[in-house]
Order: C-alpha cells, then sequence, then structure tokens
C-alpha cells in the first residue's frame, strides 16, 4: 500500500482514475487532478510548501517532486510527464512538458508549454525555458526549437502511454478519493 500522510492537517488530495504505486510516498498539501500516475519508489512531498499538479501528469519510478520551505511551491500543469529519477524541486512547469530521466530541476524555474527537458539536464535556479524547446546539459542551455512532430510524438505520446499503463493496474492500488 502507497504511503500517503498528512503533514500539519494538509492531505493529499487525488483527481479521478488516478493510480498511485504500491511503494510510492505522498505526503501533506499536494493535490492532483484526474488520470494522474505515481509510479514505483516516487516521493511527492508537500510537506514544506504546496504542490499542485494538472490533469494527465506521470511521475516515473525513482522521481523526487519537492519544494523549499515557506518560498518556493512546486506547480505542474497538464499532460506532463517527469522521467524515471527526474527531481523537480519549487518550480513551475506548464502544460505539456516532458522532463527527461535523471534530469533536475531546481528553485524558481519555469518551463514553459511545449518543451523538452533532456534526460540529465541541470536546469539551473531561476532558469526560465522557453516555450516550445529542448533544453539540454549542465548547466542546461537552449539546444533547439520542438517542432510539432516531437510535441505529439514525444511528449503527449509519453504522457498517453503512462495513462494507459495505469488502466493496467485500475482493479488494484487506486489513489483515495
Amino acid at each position: 500500500m502507497a504511503l500517503i500522510l498528512s503533514v500539519l492537517d494538509k492531505h493529499p488530495q487525488f483527481g479521478k482514475k488516478c493510480f498511485v504505486a504500491p511503494n510510492a510516498t505522498i505526503v501533506g498539501d499536494v493535490v492532483m487532478g484526474d488520470e494522474c500516475s505515481v509510479w514505483f519508489n516516487a516521493v511527492i512531498r508537500g510537506d514544506v510548501h504546496y504542490i499542485r499538479m494538472g490533469n494527465k501528469v506521470n511521475v516515473q519510478d525513482g522521481a523526487v517532486i519537492h519544494c523549499t520551505y515557506q518560498k518556493n511551491p512546486t506547480e505542474i500543469g497538464n499532460n506532463v510527464s517527469i522521467g524515471h529519477n527526474a527531481l523537480v524541486h519549487g518550480c513551475t512547469l506548464h502544460d505539456n512538458v516532458l522532463v527527461g530521466m535523471g534530469a533536475i530541476v531546481m528553485d524558481r524555474c519555469v518551463v514553459h508549454s511545449n518543451s523538452i527537458i533532456a534526460a540529465g539536464a541541470v536546469v539551473l535556479e531561476g532558469t526560465i525555458v522557453e516555450a516550445g524547446s529542448i533544453y539540454a546539459g549542465v548547466p542546461a542551455k537552449k539546444v533547439k526549437d520542438i517542432s510539432q512532430d516531437l510535441i505529439h510524438g514525444e511528449i503527449n505520446r509519453i504522457a498517453n502511454n503512462y495513462t494507459h499503463y495505469a488502466s493496467w493496474f485500475e482493479q488494484h492500488n487506486q489513489a483515495p478519493e
């Protein structure tokens, strides 16, 4: 059973048709929309500030979402994929964003819509990621604009795949309503 804990009278809240893996951890002031999925060993800690997630957000295996105490909440839009072992901390991800495996997005970053943060990238504190772009490297820099093919072929494909994968678990381990 997933570890879902209240902190300081703040309780995680789940939308409709959310999947939470049995060993995921979700604590505190976390609100997620419909059709979200939180995969194996992922941690979402809304203990020191709030975390808001839109619809169709997937937090893949080993990813961590956290905030900065009383300074930087984490806000995530719709149709967002957070890759395996990624760290998303005290930042804003707009709609249709893909954060690649092992990437780090630091405090006060804003990742605008239709963008990809490449696997292993480190988006330094306060970076503004342009809409429709790919950022890669350490520190992450814009490497190119995204084509419509990449938006549909990667960002939407991955988000839709994870909604599909979560449906395999519908009879088991659904998030509390």
